[in-house]
C-alpha cells in the first residue's frame, strides 16, 4: 500500500507502429511556438530541464509545451481543469471535485501515476512552498487551481526523471509554470459559462496593464488582476442519473437511500422522524410495538415501506469557488548585462466544501463506539448515551415508555450543513532576480518569499459528548426548535489557519569553455538553498476531541542547500551530450547525490534520436519526520476476538463491529526515515518527414524504491496493537438467523498506531506521443492544424510485503488520492482551423476503461471488493456483478471559437463536453464516498459537470 473511444482499441501502442496515423495527426496543444517566418533569426531560450540555453527547442528530454495561446483557444476556465487533462496526468491526480480530500478545494498534478508528491512543480524555475494541507495527510504538492491563465506565459511539462537539476520531488517530472515576465499596453477579457443541468455558473473578469519597453526605455512595470467565481453543484442538481442514484437494487446491490431501512442495516436507521426502538422486545425489528416515533408524519409501516426517507442530499459534486489573484512585475535595466526584475503575486481562493448530507440530517445516534479523531482519542460515546433506561427524559417533554436500554435513532434538527468547510487559501510569492554577463559568465541570482495559507472555518461538526448530555437532561428538543445557544453547544462554529512557507534562494552561471569537436564544451553550475517550515496544528475542538477529525495536523521543517552542474558538448557531427549531477544535504536525513545524462542525435532534419538516463529522490517531508498526526482506514479485516470465524451469523458474533470491519488507524511520524530513491530512463525519436508534420515518440521506464509508507500493510513485520474500548451490550447473533442483546468479552476495536517506514516499490513503463500536423488549405481557405497528446501504460507494478502486483489498467493503487485508478490509456486530440479573423478549436479528451479490481489491495473478484470496502456499500454484504467490476471509457469533446470583431475587439465562445457525456459508473472509487455518488472525480468530472456554455469579450488597447 502506499499513501495514502472505443475505436482507439490499440490506443498508443499503435501509434508508433501505424505510420499513417502518425501522418495524420499532432504534440499535445503545441510542442513548439509557430516560427515568425523563414529568415527569422533562430532564439536562445532555457528550456525546462536544463540550465544551458539553446535554439533547438527539442531537446534530448521530452518537454511539452503550452503556450498562452494555447491555453486561450482550450475552453476551460481554471488552470486545474487544463492540467487534469493532460495525457501523462495519472493515477493520483488531485481535483476539486474530490469532496472526500483532505485538501479538498485544491488540485495538484500526477505525472506517470506516482502521486502528487513526485511530481515538482516550479513557478518560473523555482521552488514554491506547497499547499498548507497534504493529500492524504502526506504527499505535499502545490495547488494549481488558483493559478490565473492571464499571468501565464507558458506551462512547460518535463516527462522525465530531474533530480539532478532540480532536487527532490522530481521523480515523475516537473511542471514549471512560466509568468508573463512584461507586458505594454492594456487588455480586458470577462466571460461568463453556465451548465445546462443546472448549478456551475461560472464568471470571469480580467485586466492587465503595463508601461515600457525594456530595449527602448530600459524597464516595464505591469500588473495583472482576474476575478473569477465558480458557482456550487450539488447532487440534488443532477438526481436522476444512474451515478447519483442511491437505489441499487435493480443492479444487484443495495438500497442506500438514507433513512430507508434494510437488512444490511438490521431494519435500524435514522429516518425522516426520530423514533425510540425498545431491542428487548418480543419480535425484535419485526415488531411494530417495538418502535415509537416521535413525529406524526412516520410510522412503522411507513417507516418499513421506505416512506420516512431523506432525501435531501446536498453534498457537492463541484464546490463553489472565488478566486481573486493578482500579480505586479516590474523589470528594470541595470546597463547592457544586466536586469533586475521583481514579481509579487497574491493568489486567493474562497471555497465552500460540504462533506455530508446535511443541512438539518447529521445523525444522533450510531450502535458501537466512535473514534473522535484528533491528537486525543475518546472511545464510547455512542454506547454509552445513546440507550435509555424506562422512564428516563430524552428531551424536552420526552419520556421513555420502555425498558431500559432503549435507542433513539433521528438526525440532528437545526445542524447546518454537515462537516461543511469554508477554506480561503491565500498562495503569496515574492521574487526577485537579477541576470547578467560577467567575466565570460551569464549569471542568473533569485530569492523568493512563498507562503500558502489556509483559513478555514467549519461548521457542522457535531459535539457528542455536549448532544447526548443535552438529551439525558432533556434539554434538548429531537424535533427542532433549540436555541441558538444550545445549537452552538451541539455544532459549534470554529476555525483554524494552516500555513506552509518555503523561502529559497539560488544562483546559477553558465558559460561556453571551449570548442570540443563539432561544438561547445558548455558548462553551467549553481547552488541552491531553500527553508521550509509547515505549520498545520489540529483545531482546537479536535485536538481536545470534542468534535470529529477536520485535517490532518503537520508541525515541522526542513533545510536543504544544494550544489549542482551541468556539462552540454557535441563531440561529433549531429551528436548532442548532457550529463548534469546534484549533490543535496537536508537537516532532516542527510544528503543525496542523483546523476542523469541524456544524448540526441541528429540524423537529418527528418529525424532525431534521444534518450535519458537519472537517478531521482523524494526527501521524508515534514508530515513523515515531524510531529504530525492523522487516520485512514485501508483493507477490511475480521475482528480476531469477536469475528473468529469471518461469519457476522455465526452464534455468538456481535452484528456490527465484528466482521468485515475497516478498523482506524493512527499514523505517526518516524525519525529515522531515508529518502526514497528513483531511476528512469527514457528513449525516444524526433521526426519530421515532412514539412508541417513533427512528432515525437518517447518510451519511459521509471523504478521508485525506499518509498515512504505507513507500517500498516506494508512492512511483514507490522503486527497491529488494537486498543479496545470497553464491552457494552449489543446485538448478537444466535446462529439461528436471530439476535438477542449480549455482552461481548471484549470491547470493539478502536484504533492501532502505524507509523511510516521505507518499504516497498513501484515501477512503471509506457510510452507518450506527441504529434502535430500544420497545413495551409488552397485558394486561400485557412489553415488547419492537428495536435494529439497520447499515453500507454504497458506496465505498473508495485512490491507490497514481499509481493508484487501488478496495477496497470486496474483500481490500484486504490488507497491514493480517492481510488483513482490506473487506465492504461488517456489521449488528447486537438482539431483546429483559422482563417482571418476566425479560429476555431475541437479537443477531444479520452481515458480508457480499466478494472474495478485492485489485487494489491487484495480485491482480485467482486465478492472481494464488496466485502472490503466498507465505505462503499453499494454491494455490501452482496455479490457484486461483473458488469459493475468494469469502469467504461470516457470520452468528452469540447469546442472553442474565437473571431477578432475588429482590431482590439475579440468574441469568444465555448461548449465543454459538447455531447453532454455521463461519467461511467464506478462505484469502488472512494473518492466521492462522503456524498455518496458512484463516479470517478478524478478522471470523469467532466461528465459530472455535463454541458457548459460559456461566452467572454477580450479587448486590447
Amino acid at each position: 500500500m502506499t499513501f495514502k473511444l472505443k475505436s482507439l482499441p490499440c490506443a498508443i501502442s499503435c501509434i508508433v507502429a501505424s505510420g499513417a496515423l502518425v501522418a495524420a495527426a499532432a504534440p499535445a496543444m503545441a510542442q513548439t511556438t509557430e516560427s515568425g517566418g523563414a529568415s527569422a533569426a533562430p532564439q536562445r531560450v532555457v528550456v525546462t530541464g536544463s540550465l544551458i540555453s539553446r535554439a533547438d527547442t527539442e531537446t534530448p528530454t521530452p518537454v511539452q509545451v503550452l503556450t498562452a495561446q494555447d491555453i486561450q483557444k482550450s475552453g476551460k476556465t481554471s488552470v486545474a481543469e487544463l492540467l487534469n487533462d493532460l495525457a501523462a496526468n495519472g493515477a493520483g491526480t488531485l481535483g476539486t471535485g474530490f469532496s472526500g480530500a483532505f485538501a479538498n478545494g485544491a488540485a495538484g498534478v500526477s505525472l506517470r501515476g506516482l502521486t502528487v508528491g513526485s511530481t515538482l512543480v516550479l513557478i518560473d524555475g523555482h521552488r514554491m512552498s506547497p499547499y498548507a494541507i497534504g493529500d492524504d495527510s502526506q504527499r505535499s504538492f502545490v495547488d494549481v487551481s488558483n493559478i490565473p491563465f492571464d499571468a501565464i506565459d507558458s506551462i512547460e511539462i518535463l516527462k522525465s526523471g530531474a533530480s539532478s537539476l532540480y532536487g527532490s520531488d522530481a521523480v515523475a517530472g516537473v511542471v514549471n509554470i512560466k509568468l508573463k515576465k512584461n507586458f505594454q499596453g492594456t487588455r480586458f477579457a470577462a466571460e461568463s459559462g453556465d451548465t445546462q443541468h443546472g448549478g456551475g455558473q461560472t464568471h470571469r473578469a480580467s485586466l492587465s496593464s503595463g508601461i515600457g519597453d525594456i530595449d527602448t526605455d530600459g524597464y516595464n512595470a505591469f500588473f495583472t488582476a482576474e476575478w473569477r467565481h465558480q458557482g456550487a453543484i450539488k447532487i440534488s442538481d443532477r438526481l436522476g442519473r444512474d451515478w447519483t442514484n442511491l437505489d441499487w437494487r435493480t443492479r444487484g446491490g443495495n438500497d442506500l437511500t438514507y433513512g430507508v431501512p434494510t437488512s444490511r442495516l438490521g431494519y435500524l436507521t435514522a429516518a425522516s422522524s426520530p423514533f425510540l426502538y425498545n431491542p428487548s422486545g418480543a419480535g425484535g425489528v419485526n415488531n411494530a410495538a417495538n418502535f415509537q416515533f416521535l413525529d406524526p408524519s412516520c410510522n412503522y409501516g411507513k417507516y418499513m415501506a421506505g416512506g420516512c426517507a431523506v432525501t435531501d442530499n446536498v453534498g457537492y459534486i463541484q464546490p463553489e469557488t472565488e478566486n481573486l489573484n493578482i500579480l505586479i512585475g516590474m523589470t528594470k535595466k541595470l546597463n547592457a548585462d544586466w536586469e533586475l526584475a521583481f514579481k509579487g503575486s497574491m493568489f486567493k481562493r474562497d471555497n465552500t466544501n460540504n462533506r455530508g448530507i446535511g443541512p438539518t440530517y447529521s445523525q444522533i445516534s450510531f450502535n458501537g463506539y466512535n473514534v473522535i479523531n484528533g491528537n486525543t482519542l475518546i472511545p464510547a460515546l455512542g454506547a454509552r448515551t445513546t440507550t435509555f433506561g424506562k422512564g428516563a427524559q430524552i428531551g424536552a417533554g420526552l419520556v421513555n415508555p420502555f425498558g431500559d436500554g432503549t435507542r433513539l435513532y433521528g438526525y440532528i434538527p437545526g445542524v447546518p450543513e454537515s462537516s461543511a468547510q469554508d477554506n480561503s487559501a491565500t498562495t503569496t510569492r515574492f521574487a526577485l532576480d537579477l541576470t547578467g554577463h560577467a567575466y565570460g559568465w551569464d549569471l542568473q541570482f533569485a530569492g523568493g518569499l512563498t507562503k500558502s495559507k489556509a483559513d478555514i472555518d467549519y461548521s457542522g461538526y457535531v459535539n457528542r459528548v455536549a448532544l447526548y448530555d443535552l438529551i439525558g437532561a432533556g434539554k434538548w428538543n429531537v424535533l427542532g426548535g433549540n436555541s441558538p445557544d444550545l445549537l452552538n453547544q451541539v455544532a459549534p462554529h470554529f476555525s483554524n489557519t494552516l500555513e506552509s512557507k518555503l523561502n529559497y534562494l539560488d544562483a546559477v552561471g553558465s558559460r561556453e569553455l571551449m570548442q570540443l569537436g563539432a561544438g561547445p564544451l558548455a558548462l553551467a553550475a549553481g547552488v541552491h538553498w531553500h527553508k521550509r517550515t509547515w505549520d498545520a496544528p489540529p483545531s482546537e475542538l479536535t485536538r481536545i476531541g470534542a468534535v470529529g477529525n477536520t485535517s490532518a495536523f503537520v508541525i515541522g521543517d526542513e533545510t536543504n542547500t544544494a550544489g549542482f552542474a551541468e556539462l552540454q558538448a557535441t563531440p561529433i557531427k549531429n551528436l548532442e551530450l548532457h550529463v548534469s549531477g546534484r549533490y543535496d544535504h537536508y537537516d532532516t536525513y542527510g544528503h543525496s547525490f542523483t546523476p542523469a545524462a541524456s544524448f540526441k542525435w541528429t540524423q537529418s532534419e527528418k529525424f532525431a534520436l534521444r534518450g535519458t538516463f537519472a537517478r531521482g529522490f523524494r526527501a521524508p517531508n515534514p508530515a513523515e519526520t515531524g510531529n504530525s498526526g492523522s487516520f485512514f482506514s485501508f483493507n477490511g479485516i475480521d475482528d480476531p476476538i469477536l469475528c473468529p470465524t469471518g461469519n457476522q451469523n455465526a452464534a455468538g458474533t456481535p452484528k456490527t463491529g465484528a466482521c468485515g470491519i475497516q478498523p482506524t488507524y493512527v499514523q505517526r511520524p518516524s525519525s529515522d526515515l531515508s529518502p526514497e530513491k528513483s531511476k528512469s530512463y527514457t528513449l525516444g525519436v524526433v521526426l519530421e518527414p515532412f514539412k508541417g508534420l513533427n512528432a515525437t515518440v518517447d518510451y519511459y521506464k521509471i523504478d521508485v524504491k525506499n518509498q515512504i509508507v505507513t507500517a500498516a500493510g506494508n512492512d511483514p513485520s507490522y503486527v497491529p496493537t488494537f486498543v479496545r474500548g470497553a464491552p457494552v451490550p449489543v446485538d448478537i447473533s444466535d446462529g439461528k438467523g436471530g439476535t438477542y442483546l449480549g455482552t461481548p468479552a471484549v470491547g470493539p476495536i478502536l484504533f492501532a498506531e502505524s507509523g511510516y517506514v521505507n518499504a516497498g516499490s513501484t515501477k512503471t513503463d509506457g510510452i507518450e506521443a506527441d504529434i502535430g500536423y500544420r497545413w495551409r488549405l488552397p485558394s486561400d481557405l485557412g489553415t488547419l492544424r492537428a495536435n494529439l497528446s497520447a499515453a500507454h501504460t504497458f506496465s505498473y507494478e508495485q512490491e507490497i510485503a514481499g509481493k508484487t502486483y501488478q496495477l496497470a489498467g486496474t483500481h490500484g493503487p486504490s488507497v491514493v488520492s480517492g481510488a483513482t485508478g490506473s487506465p492504461k490509456n488517456r489521449a488528447q486530440f486537438t482539431l483546429g482551423y483559422a482563417k482571418g479573423p476566425l479560429d476555431v478549436n475541437a479537443t477531444v479528451n479520452y481515458t480508457s476503461d480499466f478494472s474495478a479490481l485492485d489485487p494489491a489491495a487484495g480485491y482480485t473478484d467482486c465478492a472481494t471488493i464488496a466485502r472490503d470496502i466498507t465505505s462503499r456499500n453499494y454491494f455490501q454484504n452482496l455479490v457484486q456483478p461483473d458488469a459493475f467490476c468494469h469502469v467504461a471509457s470516457f470520452t468528452t469533446t469540447n469546442l472553442n471559437v474565437q473571431y477578432k470583431l475588429s482590431e482590439n475587439l475579440t468574441l469568444r465562445g465555448a461548449i465543454l463536453n459538447v455531447f453532454d457525456k455521463q461519467p461511467p459508473l464506478d462505484p469502488n472509487t472512494y473518492g466521492n464516498s462522503t456524498v455518496q455518488t458512484a463516479y470517478n472525480a478524478s478522471l470523469h468530472q467532466a461528465g459530472a459537470v455535463g454541458r457548459f456554455f460559456s461566452l467572454g469579450l477580450a479587448y486590447t488597447f
